[in-house]
């Protein structure tokens, strides 16, 4: 019974990051909070994704908040799509 009620709630790596990103727009339900929060539990690589998205969530807020201007935005856009350069 044990493993019915926690093969229905894990989840893959894929669906962590879709209730990751989901997460940063919209409130999950409690069946997903619940399955991410196990997923969490033993998977360090979402667990950093994680941070890691949120990192990039507060940068970007930030950018948008102090960098109006269209030339900046579509630099930084071009230098998230493209790959920072190597120093």
């Amino acid at each position: 019974m044990m493993k019915r009620i926690a093969h229905f709630f894990m989840l893959s790596c894929r669906k962590a990051t879709e209730l990751i990103e989901k997460k940063s727009v919209t409130r999950l339900s409690v069946k997903e909070k619940i399955g991410l929060g196990l997923h969490k539990s033993i998977c360090d690589a979402c667990t950093a994704y994680e941070k890691q998205s949120r990192k990039m969530d507060e940068l970007m807020q930030h950018h948008t908040h102090t960098h109006t201007s269209t030339t900046n935005t579509e630099a930084l856009k071009n230098k998230i799509i493209n790959g920072l350069p190597e120093n």
